[in-house]
């Protein structure tokens, strides 16, 4: 009866909600979303991030920012604006690192973008800093150059989900039954979103597709900054680079894979990142874009090998030990080395950016 009486409160007296709306609720709902209830990060949550992996990470992405600053032409305002900032871990590091630049470090000022007002609070408390703005759209932004980083945001965005048939695209919906079980079935498409999957190539000749809607829409805003001002966006998330008609849709609590539609509200609800498609929108939005890497390269290319060395001179043997294994957490193919890819999106007078080559 409990778990009845829970299944309702996500569909909001709706008798059928498509994929995307549904765990939009169920993460983001204000009162019982999992995002505005619950800490998800590190060994005590459900599911541990790259900078909470090692600092090492949250150094480099430092430093590739500073590096894109003067690639920029080292303006005297540059905005950072990192979306949906976790528990805040990556922007106190950033924070220490940007100190030892002083030149950068007078021309940035700093932005978060988070929607969960639980989160918000959390990262006050971790961050404890009076350079950050806390911003839930980019309005505010001064005119200066931007760099927008997400660490893992896309995949927390909702995605739908759509079949092709010989009757035409199907979307795949949740609905109830009369005991309130939720249900997935499949209804007509959209004519406008049948029309949007059909503008990409990458979409083309799939019977299954995941089309990221509502995140598409999220990047519209960010696309449209990056247009106005110059700058760039740097995406760090796991994905693939060719769909292949898999439902990527995934559930994780306290670290162990959850069946999707169990625990709703207490697990985490994520898709892979098709990343092929994402640089197909960034080019039909008049951006350019990079060639996608993995993490393991971009890590690499960017020196963290060698920083390593540097601090571990430094260090006891158990720490050095500590640091490695961490690191092979982060760059081992098996881990997150390969999973993990790198997606930069930009509009800037040079195409000199560090990582990719």
């Amino acid at each position: 009866l409990k778990k009845m009486k829970s299944n309702t409160k996500f569909f909001k007296k709706k008798k059928f909600l498509p994929v995307d709306k549904f765990i939009q609720n169920v993460l983001y709902d204000k009162k019982n979303g999992y995002y505005s209830t619950k800490q998800p990060f590190g060994k005590s949550g459900d599911f541990i991030t790259s900078p909470k992996v090692s600092n090492l990470f949250s150094e480099i992405i430092a430093v590739w920012m500073i590096s894109t600053w003067q690639t920029l032409g080292r303006p005297k305002r540059i905005n950072i604006v990192e979306l949906g900032p976790g528990d805040g871990c990556l922007i106190k590091v950033l924070i220490n690192v940007f100190k030892k630049f002083p030149d950068f470090n007078s021309a940035k000022k700093i932005y978060l973008y988070e929607e969960s007002e639980f989160l918000k609070d959390l990262q006050k408390k971790n961050v404890l800093s009076t350079q950050i703005k806390w911003i839930k759209d980019f309005k505010g932004l001064s005119d200066a150059p931007v760099i927008f980083f997400g660490n893992e945001f896309f995949d927390a965005i909702p995605i739908k989900q759509f079949k092709n048939t010989k009757d035409g695209m199907l979307e795949r919906y949740f609905t109830l039954d009369k005991n309130n079980n939720i249900k997935k079935i499949f209804k007509k498409a959209a004519k406008k979103d049948v029309a949007d999957i059909n503008s990409y190539k990458s979409l083309k000749k799939l019977k299954f597709i995941e089309f990221p809607k509502f995140g598409f829409e999220e990047l519209k805003k960010i696309v449209k900054k990056i247009l106005q001002v110059k700058g760039c966006l740097l995406i760090i998330d796991y994905g693939y680079l060719k769909p292949n008609n898999v439902n990527t849709l995934q559930s994780v609590m306290k670290h162990k894979k959850n069946s999707l539609l169990d625990n709703l509200g207490k697990a985490d609800i994520t898709s892979h990142v098709n990343f092929q498609l994402l640089n197909e929108f960034f080019l039909k939005n008049n951006l350019k874009v990079e060639k996608i890497v993995t993490q393991q390269n971009f890590l690499k290319n960017m020196g963290i090998m060698q920083r390593a060395e540097i601090i571990s001179k430094k260090m006891k043997f158990s720490e050095q030990t500590n640091m490695y294994l961490r690191l092979k957490r982060l760059l081992s193919p098996k881990l997150m080395g390969k999973l993990f890819k790198v997606s930069l999106a930009y509009n800037a007078p040079s195409n000199k950016f560090f990582g990719f080559k």
